[in-house]
């Protein structure tokens, strides 16, 4: 007869820990992404996870539910040993977190109910008054806000380097900020959003660790959603925190809001503290379908970045175009290129098109699309396409979106999985009026 324990599924058995290599082979992350981390076994064998629907967890005696808050309040280091109120945790989002880490072989992973509530939870667990912010530019729209206007409330001060900076320019923008307080955190975006410039995470690390005995360096993070998890993986370049909005290419459908962090585990399990109190993580439903997406990752990333490069190539020499911002053309010998080099493993699916003329030129290009979609975001299943000037970096003043290659003439644009044939005669007729 099946015990008490077996009919409701909640054996006391630890779980079977997924396997990643067979004898000397090391299965890959597209792989893994189809059962890591998720023992059938404790889920009445269900193929894939449920989705747990509960606000909180029973523990099985008060002595566990201590323990369980001893690790969640760091009274005790490790962590929760167990489950205990979805604020804190959730089999789908632990399922989820486990998977995140593979593709960048990091200590561990926190998932948030969007990039943005992820990056302000980094921020806040790093950053006190007073603090400085040394930054990568052009960021984000709404990461410049956070950092320049809602942290620079509280007494928070922020220099920046260009993209491209070399380790020079580096080396003086962290003096300069060291002058100015206590550098906290060195933020990074690459590539750039929306101008696709690359930042030398390299030269970043070495900068940071010359300029900082080591009990004193600042954490170093870095925005790769651009081109992760499957194109670049900042952590093996000497970054610390890989931040994702898995809204993008993580997801991949269009249909659901989230954020990530991947990284050290000390760094990772003081952000921990700071999501279970101010309640950042993602919900289960959305969880588990991260979990459904991850499956097709690669596939999806892969076609899309085939595509892009069909598109690319029609574009690059269109008389109406000004240039294309794709990583695949980049110079021969120049400081982009060899950062590329270094750095990438492919030229992704998301580049900057700059148009000959301006808004006017730009808006007559986005109205005529008929397949590629007039929609702000990346990373789907379908295309994309925006004007970043006058949409998700308007609020950017007008003089450093200028310095910072933001112009009236770019059109951001995502290409997803279609037809690569279909696209290109989409563009071509798109740019007729222009």
């Amino acid at each position: 007869m099946p015990t008490e324990d077996e009919i409701s599924g909640t054996s006391k058995r630890r779980p079977k820990q997924s396997p990643t290599s067979i004898g000397n082979h090391k299965l890959k992350p597209s792989t893994l992404m189809l059962g890591y981390g998720f023992d059938p076994a404790l889920s009445e064998g269900s193929l894939k996870p449920p989705v747990f629907l509960t606000s909180t967890f029973v523990f099985d005696s008060a002595a566990d539910g201590k323990r369980f808050f001893e690790g969640v309040t760091g009274k005790r280091p490790g962590g929760a040993e167990g489950l205990i109120y979805s604020r804190f945790n959730g089999p789908n989002q632990e399922i989820l977190e486990d998977r995140l880490a593979v593709w960048e072989s990091a200590d561990d992973a926190l998932a948030f109910s969007s990039g943005m509530s992820a990056i302000a939870t980094l921020l806040l667990t790093f950053v006190q008054p007073g603090d400085v912010v040394v930054h990568s530019g052009p960021l984000y729209a709404a990461t410049e806000t956070l950092i320049a206007k809602i942290l620079g409330r509280f007494g928070v001060s922020y220099l920046d380097f260009p993209s491209g900076a070399s380790r020079e320019e580096i080396d003086a923008v962290i003096a300069k900020a060291k002058e100015k307080g206590r550098v906290a955190l060195i933020y990074l975006e690459s590539p750039a959003n929306p101008t696709n410039a690359l930042v030398d995470v390299e030269a970043v690390a070495a900068a940071r660790n010359a300029a900082f005995p080591e009990a004193q360096r600042p954490p170093i993070a870095i925005d790769n959603t651009f081109l992760g998890p499957l194109w670049a993986h900042p952590i093996q370049q000497g970054a610390d925190i890989s931040v994702y909005s898995l809204t993008k290419y993580a997801g991949g459908h269009s249909d659901l809001v989230a954020g990530g962090l991947v990284g050290r585990q000390g760094l990772i399990d003081q952000i921990r503290m700071m999501r279970n109190t101010i309640g950042t993580i993602c919900d289960p439903n959305t969880a588990w379908m991260l979990l459904r997406s991850l499956e097709t990752l690669e596939l999806r990333m892969e076609r899309a970045g085939e595509n892009a490069a069909k598109v690319c190539a029609f574009l690059r020499n269109h008389p109406k175009v000004e240039s294309v911002g794709y990583l695949g053309f980049l110079d021969e010998g120049s400081s982009q290129a060899d950062i590329y080099r270094r750095h990438c493993l492919g030229a992704g699916s998301t580049f900057s098109l700059y148009l000959k003329g301006g808004e006017k030129e730009a808006f007559a290009f986005l109205d005529a699309l008929k397949i590629a979609h007039l929609a702000v975001s990346l990373g789907g299943t379908e295309t994309l396409a925006s004007a970043p000037a006058a949409m998700t970096h308007l609020s950017v003043p007008d003089e450093r979106k200028q310095a910072l290659g933001i112009t009236d003439n770019l059109v951001r644009i995502s290409i997803g999985v279609e037809d690569p044939d279909d696209l290109i005669a989409d563009f071509e007729n798109a740019l007729r009026s222009v």
